[in-house]
């Protein structure tokens, strides 16, 4: 298996994972062209893509979904709420009806030899998931915009491989900034996202003997920036983890403007 940010932040999220036979991408909330480009760069061709698997319905995540699905008629996966949602964005243009397909929470799907897992999380959106991609023993994982995390979440996210996981702001950054009282209120709430601090509590319930890379990723551009993600995380890990020290595995961020390391494992 491989797995590829191509783009992570609050302005744009789009992330390639595959395997020798299928390709999919998880989110298209940046250009086509930039999705195009990217694939490009690791050596992928848009035209192998089996599907985009959409997480949520916000802009961030669905920006490039109209011209993807016009011009190479892939096929578009997500929840009902989320793909109703969709259909009501009229900025993306027509989407052929086909081209959606409905899944469910805790379903799986299969794509050739790359069987895909949503599970529910808490959003602001309509019916918001994150996803486990699993190709015989291995496994990556994508999980931002999290509201919260609990003990079915912690579940999902055993023994990956790889993980791309929200680190998205830095809460006193957010509290002291210029973001207006109400929308500093919904990213902190419960269908909001997860802090740097929250990002690394979770990440000790994860860590394993077998963990290649996490991916910190969908960072605020305002509330956050990427050294203080970082080490904001080790530092989680270093004083709550027992058996692991930060330093046992590889731990980057994941780029908001470009293409970050692709992982094969």
């Amino acid at each position: 298996m491989n797995l590829c940010s191509i783009a992570s932040g609050s302005s744009g999220n789009c992330i390639y994972t595959g395997t020798e036979k299928t390709g999919i991408l998880v989110d298209a909330g940046i250009s086509a062209k930039r999705i195009e480009q990217g694939l490009a760069s690791i050596d992928r061709d848009i035209k192998e893509i089996k599907g985009i698997f959409v997480s949520h319905e916000h802009s961030d995540h669905i920006k490039g979904l109209g011209v993807l699905a016009r011009k190479h008629h892939i096929p578009i996966y997500g929840t009902k709420g989320t793909i109703e949602a969709i259909k009501s964005t009229s900025c993306l243009g027509a989407i052929d009806d086909d081209l959606f397909q409905i899944i469910r929470a805790d379903e799986e799907v299969q794509i050739d030899d790359l069987v895909v897992k949503p599970f529910k999380i808490s959003h602001d959106a309509a019916e918001p998931v994150a996803y486990r991609m699993e190709c015989g023993t291995k496994s990556a994982a994508i999980a931002t915009d999290l509201g919260f995390y609990d003990q079915d979440i912690v579940d999902k996210l055993q023994n990956l491989d790889v993980l791309l996981l929200e680190s998205n702001h830095d809460i006193h950054m957010l509290e002291v900034g210029g973001y207006p009282y109400p929308l500093k209120r919904r990213i902190l709430g419960d269908k909001g996202h997860l802090s740097n601090e929250s990002a690394g509590k979770l990440l000790c319930h994860l860590l394993h003997d077998d963990l290649k890379a996490v991916f910190l990723g969908h960072l605020s551009k305002e509330n956050n920036y990427e050294e203080l993600a970082y080490e904001t995380v080790k530092l989680e890990i270093a004083f709550g983890s027992e058996k692991y020290k930060p330093d046992d595995f590889l731990i980057e961020v994941a780029k908001r403007d470009s293409v970050s390391r692709m992982m094969e494992f």
